[in-house]
């Protein structure tokens, strides 16, 4: 299949569910707290769509049954919400899409609860670090595993991390999953040229020790191997008809994180 590009129009629809998404995640950050389930934070995020009166991307996708993926600790990624009680010092990671005009948005946070280790601390911070380290290289005119390279780059100049190999970031519009898919590590300088009107989510995962993981029973959630812990960031951006980047699922825009890695995001979104 090929990289679906968007025009202007299309791309302000995909601003419109990234805000929701924005703002859903900012809700589950603020409300989180000890004792609370992760099926509680499934439920304000529920509230958050029928708020804005947009539709789930993940509920029904592939059979996905909720509208967060909300992992804990050595869990990665993709983890159903259930009745587990969330403890102090756990590490939690929400992953949330939303549908606005038949276009998605996409992004994810890992969130620390109550006392948390300083390790788990940097894991995520690293994490969170090297998303804009990789949107801060998927220019206008670049390549593809320019984002990979920075991602990879970064997590490694800040100790000895698990890069998760089968999972990557991954093209998005009319379809939450599309062409290219994005590795979180390799050589820069490969793969599909970047040019105005691409969208891309771009989602570093990474762990305290293996990256290598498996799947557990219920086929979905992700564990690291080893039980170490993980943490997982992700954003929506886009690259805009005038060549500059544009983060669809942040509040500003991005302007405050590209800014001080030297790049000027759009206007025109």
């Amino acid at each position: 299949m090929a990289i679906q590009i968007k025009n202007l129009e299309q791309l302000k629809s995909m601003r419109k569910a990234g805000l929701v998404v924005a703002h859903t995640l900012n809700l589950i950050r603020d409300s989180v707290e000890i004792g609370m389930t992760t099926v509680d934070l499934d439920l304000l995020a529920v509230r958050s769509l029928e708020k804005y009166n947009a539709k789930s991307s993940f509920k029904g996708y592939h059979g996905f049954p909720s509208v967060i993926c909300a992992s804990v600790n050595d869990e990665v990624v993709h983890g159903i919400p259930n009745k587990r009680v969330i403890q102090d010092g756990d590490l939690l990671s929400i992953d949330f899409g939303a549908i606005v005009e038949g276009w998605h948005g996409d992004a994810a946070i890992s969130i620390g609860i109550g006392n948390v280790d300083p390790a788990d601390q940097k894991l995520m911070d690293v994490c969170e670090e090297s998303m804009w380290q990789g949107i801060a290289a998927g220019k206008n005119g670049g390549k593809l595993t320019d984002i990979s390279q920075a991602v990879e780059s970064y997590i490694n100049s800040q100790g000895k991390y698990g890069i998760l190999r089968e999972y990557g970031g991954h093209g998005i519009g009319s379809e939450m999953h599309q062409e290219p898919h994005i590795l979180n590590f390799g050589k820069g300088g490969n793969g599909p040229d970047l040019i105005p009107g691409m969208a891309l989510a771009i989602e570093p995962m990474i762990t305290r020790g293996t990256e290598k993981t498996k799947v557990l029973s219920d086929d979905w959630t992700v564990v690291s191997q080893d039980h170490s812990r993980g943490a997982h960031f992700e954003h929506t951006y886009a690259i805009a008809p005038d060549g500059k980047p544009f983060v669809l699922t942040a509040i500003d825009g991005g302007k405050a994180e590209l800014s001080r890695l030297g790049v000027e995001i759009s206007e025109l979104i």
